[in-house]
């Protein structure tokens, strides 16, 4: 069976890389069409940039939206700790860098260790 082409607000991925960036903010949702009408900082101003000439940026700016534009690259977005590494497609259009970067690891409790109050029956 064939993939389904991807298709966002009825768009398909050619169509998204045609528009400017003011026209694809009308297909966004209101947070996200708010923060790209007041434009961008310096920050995610030198990452658009970057990503026009290179194919992987290493990048802090968790809160920048991912534009149809970057779809193909790799971006190394700070956890806090260090770069995790993603690869941009289709599916991310629209979201932010910090969604696909993890500050927290996942808490795996194990089992009781030396030293704990175990009731034992003698």
């Amino acid at each position: 069976m064939a993939k389904k082409e991807f298709m966002y607000r009825g768009k398909t991925l050619p169509e998204l890389q045609k528009l400017s960036v003011a026209e694809f903010a009308e297909l966004l949702p209101s947070a996200q069409r708010r923060k790209i009408k007041r434009g961008f900082t310096e920050a995610e101003q030198m990452v658009v940039r970057k990503l026009s000439k290179k194919a992987t940026v290493k990048t802090h700016c968790r809160d920048m939206i991912i534009l149809p534009g970057m779809v193909g690259k790799t971006l190394k977005v700070h956890n806090g700790k260090e770069f995790a590494e993603n690869f941009v497609t289709d599916e991310m259009i629209g979201h932010t860098f910090g969604e696909f970067s993890q500050t927290r690891k996942v808490v795996k409790h194990g089992s009781a260790g030396i030293g704990t109050s175990k009731k034992t029956t003698t």
